[in-house]
C-alpha cells in the first residue's frame, strides 16, 4: 500500500477501531445537520424580514386597521403580521362596542370598563403570540450550541483514544519506528480534526441566528407597543 492510500481519509476511517469509527459517523452527521439548520433557519430569516418590511410599509401608510386585517388575516407569512392579526381577532371577537376607527359616539362607564378589559386582552394575546413565534424560530438552533460545545470534547477523546491505540501498537510491536506510530496518530488528530469543522461553523452559525432572532423579537416588541398604543388612542378619542 503507498503512502497516498495510507494516509487517505477512506483508509483512517477504516483502520480505525469501532469507538472512533462511532465517534466520526457521529461527527460528520453532527456537521451535516448543524449546516441543514443553519442554511434552512437564514433562508428563513431572511425571508421573514422582507415580509416584515412590507407589512410594515402598508401599517404605517396610514390604511384602515380593518383592510389590513382582512388582508392578512389568513396570509400572515412572518410573525410581526401574525401578532398583529392575533390581537386583530381578539378585538373583533371580545368588542362589540366601537369599530376602531369610530369616533365622536358617547358610551356609559360600563362600556368603557369593557374596552378596558379588551384592551388587555390583546396586548396579552400579543405576548402570547410573539413568544410562541419566537420559540417556532429557535427550534432546532439549540442543537448548534450544543454541538459546537460538545464536538471539540469528541475530538478531544477521539484524539486521546487514537493515542493510546498508538502507544499500544508499540508495545505490542515492540518498535518505535514512524510507520508503526503515524497511523495511530493520524487517526487520533482526524478526530480532532472532525470536531473543529463540526463546532466552528456551529458556533458562527449559532450566535449569528441567535442575534438576528433576538433583533427580531426586540423589532416585534416595539411594534406591539406601538400598536397596543394607537388602540388606546383610539379608544380615548372614542369615549370622550
Amino acid at each position: 500500500m503507498n503512502t497516498n492510500t495510507t494516509f487517505s481519509l477512506i483508509y483512517l476511517f477504516t483502520d480505525s477501531d469501532w469507538l472512533t469509527r462511532v465517534m466520526s459517523v457521529a461527527l460528520i452527521l453532527a456537521s451535516v445537520w448543524s449546516w441543514a439548520i443553519i442554511i434552512e433557519k437564514l433562508i428563513s430569516l431572511k425571508k421573514i424580514k422582507e415580509t416584515t418590511r412590507v407589512f410594515e410599509e402598508k401599517f404605517w401608510s396610514g390604511g384602515s386597521l380593518d383592510d389590513l386585517y382582512m388582508e392578512y388575516k389568513d396570509k400572515a407569512l412572518n410573525p410581526m403580521s401574525k401578532v398583529f392579526v392575533a390581537a386583530m381577532k381578539e378585538w373583533k371577537k371580545s368588542s362589540k362596542l366601537i369599530p376602531l376607527n369610530s369616533s365622536g359616539k358617547s358610551i356609559d362607564a360600563k362600556s368603557i370598563n369593557k374596552i378596558s378589559n379588551v384592551q388587555q386582552r390583546m396586548e396579552r394575546i400579543m405576548q402570547v403570540s410573539l413568544e410562541r413565534e419566537i420559540d417556532l424560530l429557535e427550534r432546532r438552533v439549540s442543537f448548534l450550541g450544543t454541538a459546537g460545545t460538545v464536538a471539540p470534547f469528541l475530538g478531544l477523546f477521539g484524539t486521546v483514544w487514537g493515542v493510546m491505540s498508538a502507544f499500544s501498537s508499540i508495545g505490542e510491536n515492540h518498535n518505535t519506528s514512524l510507520a508503526v506510530i503515524a497511523p495511530g496518530i493520524a487517526i487520533a488528530l482526524a478526530t480532532t480534526a472532525l470536531g473543529l469543522i463540526v463546532a466552528i461553523p456551529a458556533v458562527v452559525g449559532f450566535n449569528k441566528i441567535s442575534n438576528e432572532i433576538n433583533s427580531y423579537s426586540l423589532k416585534v416588541e416595539n411594534f406591539s407597543s406601538e400598536f397596543a398604543t394607537i388602540i388606546s388612542r383610539q379608544v380615548d378619542e372614542t369615549t370622550k
